[in-house]
Formats: structure tokens, sequence, C-alpha cells
């Protein structure tokens, strides 16, 4: 036997302590994934929105003019690391954060009235992010008297960042008032507006009477701020707004003197910027509008030919050749304070989500992304992209007015209401064969239609003036393709008549959709009035088919703004998958006025509100 000596004992430790290690690092790994929930499974979508998946998902409804670039930094957001706590057990979560973008005004009545998600085209959100703090109050008021509860946090919300409502102005048109140096307010506005002379008054002639581009004030910020800013003005007091003001005759004939220079209203100030903008283009910058209530990062979109404020498509449109400058109303102005509100409809843990979000959003490299997009710093420092050289004056000393309390705020929509602007419209809609079809909710499209035609006619003022027309294809020859149903008459007299000739209505034919507004437009040259806005709505759901008029150069020719002395605008609407959305943009840009989408049938009723809401 060969002796063989013992081998020494190996300590175990050092191989208990490394399967220790082992199992404590698998647990980590496991942890890390279990916090992030493959949070490194991050895909980026078609529109370019960033998916983190298995993580808390944060719906936020933000205004237009900062929705793009909220999902910027919410894209950053959901590409990074971080988790928060969850109420309840103290576990780590991440959070998924998609913006919508949805107009102020049109996200209050929709929260006030129950979320319609088929009309605003996404889910109740967890998040609200309107341009002002009065939508709020608004929304209170309204929820309450539509027998609604909507839970609302008692303290105020803070904000992401603020911009100031200013009177965006061709920089010639402000230097001929004395821009930079000498103060210009609503009064100056309304001077230019009553005198006769137009911009005579000021030694030039040449560019006609003054022009004001306003928003609706029951669907914008700007446009309510507007509104606001114009009865503050009317007072001479930059606080403390009543309703025994509202009724003073000396105040409601200064707003009603502004509000008549008013070339027509709208849901969003991108109409304005981008008409403006292809007018410029052809040399025309100086003959639409003379001033635009904006805010004032949209003088900064505008000018580096960004008019829509997108991320994505900054840096591609082309420079205005005229550029516009902001002037502070002398007044007082109001403040666009973005706020953040957590809605009811958030869970707990969703809420501590949004809290990790906003404070995400206060941290400097955000606030220098607003920043350089020309927005001012939630607390209102300006950057680097605020300068006089673009057009806005960072040192400008501006008086800034709070908004008056919810029940004033109310009343003075009220009160514009009865002092806006009057309209004449001829509402223009499609009969052709496809009207016929069957949605997916079981109504053909023209049933639809007609629903939503009655619902806008209820909303004009009775002493608003509308007309109908219907069109197809004529059933023999020498006949129009178009038919009188309803002629020019005040709301309050025709509204019968406008609503049973849209019950009788029925489906045939093809689609004359050139010949039509041709004769539309002709129609409303010749019966316009000029103390009113004067326009032409139509609705079709295809293409031209009418041999004997096919010629789109041809209209759009005959439609162009800068080629007629008072110009009558055609608001256009694709309605349905059909609808040839391209040619209607083309009509509308032509007449200086906007195309709608309604592709999807089922928001008919609220693209219809909004195109109302120009008038």
């Amino acid at each position: 036997m060969v002796y063989q000596p013992q081998q020494p004992r190996r300590n175990p430790l050092p191989l208990i302590i490394a399967a220790v290690v082992g199992v404590i690092a698998i647990f980590c790994v496991y942890g890390i994934l279990k916090v992030a929930t493959s949070g490194d499974d991050k895909k980026k979508a078609a529109d370019g929105t960033v998916h983190r998946s298995g993580c808390t998902p944060l719906l936020i409804a933000a205004s237009s003019e900062k929705a793009a670039l909220l999902q910027k930094v919410a894209n950053a957001y959901n590409g990074g690391t971080r988790t928060f706590s969850v109420p309840t057990g103290g576990d780590k979560k991440c959070a998924e954060v998609t913006v919508k973008s949805a107009a102020s005004g049109a996200a209050m009545q929709a929260l006030a009235a129950g979320w319609n998600e088929q009309e605003m085209g996404f889910p109740a959100p967890q998040v609200w992010s309107p341009a002002s703090s009065a939508w709020i109050a608004l929304l209170r008021q309204q929820a309450v008297a539509n027998d609604k509860a909507v839970k609302l946090p008692d303290e105020k919300p803070q904000s992401i960042v603020q911009t100031p409502l200013v009177l965006a102005m061709p920089k010639p048109m402000a230097e001929a008032l004395g821009w930079p140096g000498k103060p210009i307010g609503w009064s100056d506005i309304l001077s230019l507006t009553r005198n006769p002379a137009g911009w005579g008054a000021v030694g030039h002639p040449e560019w006609g009477a003054f022009r004001l581009g306003k928003t609706n004030p029951h669907l914008s910020t700007s446009g309510l701020n507007a509104t606001i800013g114009a009865y503050f003005a009317a007072t001479g007091r930059s606080s403390d707004l009543t309703e025994a003001d509202l009724a003073d005759p000396k105040v409601t004939q200064f707003v009603t003197g502004v509000e008549s220079g008013v070339v027509h209203y709208g849901d969003t100030t991108l109409t304005f910027l981008s008409n403006l903008l292809d007018a410029d283009a052809h040399g025309e910058g100086l003959s639409y509008i003379s001033a635009v209530a904006v805010e004032e990062k949209s003088v900064w979109d505008y000018n580096t030919g960004n008019p829509s404020g997108d991320p994505a498509t900054a840096g591609k449109g082309r420079k205005p050749q005229v550029p516009l400058v902001a002037v502070y109303p002398k007044e007082g102005t109001l403040l666009s304070d973005n706020p953040y509100v957590e809605l009811g409809t958030a869970s707990d843990e969703q809420k501590a989500g949004a809290d990790d979000f906003l404070a995400y959003l206060h941290e400097s490299a955000q606030q220098k992304t607003f920043t350089d997009a020309a927005f001012r710093t939630f607390d209102g420092k300006a950057g680097a992209a605020v300068t006089t050289a673009n057009g806005m004056l960072p040192d400008a000393k501006f008086t800034v007015i709070n908004p008056p309390p919810s029940p004033v705020t109310a009343k003075t929509l009220t009160a514009w209401d009865s002092q806006r602007k009057r309209a004449r419209v001829l509402i223009v809609l499609d009969t052709s064969g496809s009207m016929g079809e069957l949605t997916n909710n079981g109504q053909s499209k023209l049933e639809l239609a007609k629903q939503a035609a009655k619902q806008a006619v209820a909303q004009f003022a009775p002493d608003d003036e509308v007309a109908l027309w219907t069109f197809s294809t004529p059933k023999a020859a020498g006949e129009q393709p178009y038919r009188t149903n309803v002629g020019i008459g005040a709301v309050s007299a025709n509204s019968g008549a406008l609503n049973q000739a849209i019950s009788g209505l029925a489906a045939g034919g093809g689609t004359a959709l050139y010949a039509t507004t041709r004769a539309a437009q002709q129609f409303m040259l010749t019966n316009s009035s000029p103390d009113r806005i004067n326009a032409v709505v139509v609705l079709t759901d295809g293409q031209n088919e009418y041999a004997p008029d096919n010629n789109l150069d041809s209209l759009l020719s005959t439609l162009d703004a800068n080629k007629l002395e008072n110009s009558v605008r055609v608001f256009t609407i694709a309605y349905g998958d059909e609808a040839d959305l391209d040619t209607l943009k083309k009509i509308s840009s032509a007449s200086r006025a906007a195309a709608y989408d309604a592709r999807n049938p089922a928001t008919i009723n609220k693209v219809l509100t909004n195109v109302i809401s120009n008038f």
C-alpha cells in the first residue's frame, strides 16, 4: 500500500461567502428588474413617443402650445431610470408618461361634462395642464352647473412654466406705433380700429384697416386672457374686476369696439400664425392681420418658421420676411401659468408618479428645455431665447393682472357672447351617396352629420346670420350641383327652417366639391356685410367627382385672399376616412381660413364646435 499524505482540509468559508454573494446578486438583479419592471425595455413609437414597459401609466392632457414639447421631456423621463416610492408598502415603481394635446377650454368642458373618449380622441387623463389656472376655476363652476363631481386638489396647483399674453404685431406696424420705446395697449388698438383712416392715421394708408386676430375665449387661453385684459383696460384698473363693471356702458362700448376689428375668431392661434406665414411667403405679410393675441413664446415660434411650436418641425420651416414682435399691453396683461393638476381619476400610485414627474419638470435641465423654446421658468424667469432680436423684451416691465374670481370670469364670457363681432355664415353640406355609408355605431355618416349640424346651429347667437346649402352631382343636364335649402337670415328667425331642412336631407349622387365651393364663396362675396365675419363652412366626405369643374388650381386662384379686397374665408371639414384632407387644407389656406379633420366620424360634434368657434 502506497502511503499518500493527507491533504490539508480546505476552509469552506470563502465558498460559503461566494455562494451568499451570488445569491444576493441574483436577488439584487431580480429586485432591479422588479423595480424597473423591464425598465430597460424601452421602445420608441412611430410618433416618437418613448414607452417604458411595465411601468405605472400616467396620461397628461396638456394645452396645445406646449403638448409636443412636454412629450419630448416625457420621452427623456421615460428613457431614464427614475423610480418613485409607492404610497402603500414603499415599493419602488417607475412611471410611463404620455402627453396628449387638448385645447384648454375643450378639456375643461369635457371634464365638466364627464370625459367622452370618442369625442376627445383619448381616455380620461390623470393629470391636466391647461395653459392658465383660470380654467380650473371655470371647471369647478361648470361641473357644479352640470351636476358632475370633479375631484380637484384643494391647494393651488404648481406651475410647469410661464408665458405672458402679448399682442404680436408685424415689426413695421409695431414700430409705426412707437415700439419698442413707447408703451402700446388695448386703447391704441381701439383707436386704430375706430378710425375710418385705419393705418392711415399713423401715416400708412397702404396697410388699410386695423385687423385683429383673436381666438375664442370659450376654448383658447389666449382668447380668454385677451378678453379679460380688454375688460380690465376698459375700466382703467388692473385688479378687482366686478360684475357691475361688465354692465357699465363705457366698458361694453370699449370691448365692442375692440371686437369690431376682429377678422375672425378660432379655437387655436395656429390658424392665424400659419396663415400669416403663408401670406408672408407671398409678400403679403402686412395685409392679413395687424395684430394677434398670442402667448409670448408663440412670437419666437413664428419667427423661427415653426408656428406650431412642435419640436419635431423646429428648424425645418422658412423664417418670415417680416418678423413679429411682442407688445406687452400697457394696461396690464395676464400670465399663462401652465398649472399641473392631478385629477381624481388618478390612483394613489399614479399621483405618486405624477409628483415625481413634476419634480423632474422643475429640475434645471428640463426648465432649460422649455426656456430654450421661449417659455419662462415656473417662477417667471426669462431664458436665452427671450431677446429683442427674437422680437421679445426680456426686461419689459408689465403689470400682471390676476384673473378675476370664477363667477366674474364666467360672467365675462357671457358678456363677450353679447359683445363679440357677429357672423354671416353659409353652411354647405355634402349629401353625396357615400354619406349614406354606415359608421361604427350603426348610424350613417349623414345621420351623424345632421345631428352635429343641428347642434352647431344652436351655438350661433340669435342675431348671427346663417344659410344652408347642400351639394352632390346633378341628376339632370343643366342643373347646378348645389342647392339652396335655407337662405341667409337671422338665426332667431331661421333656426326652425334650418333644423327642418337638415332633418330632411338624404344621400345620393357624387361629390361636386370644386364647383360648389367656388359658387359658395362668390355668393357670400356678393352678400357680404363689412361689420360681420363673412365665411363659408364646407363639410365633405370625398374627393371632387364633377368633371365640368375639376381644376383645383383654378379654384385656389379664385379663392386667393390676397386678390380680394374683402375676403370670405372658407373653413373646410374632412369627414370620414375617404375625405381628401390635403386638398381641403389647400382650399382653406388659399382663403386664409382653416381645415378641420373629422375623418373619424365620431368626432364630428367636437370638430363642428371648433369650426363654429371661428364665429
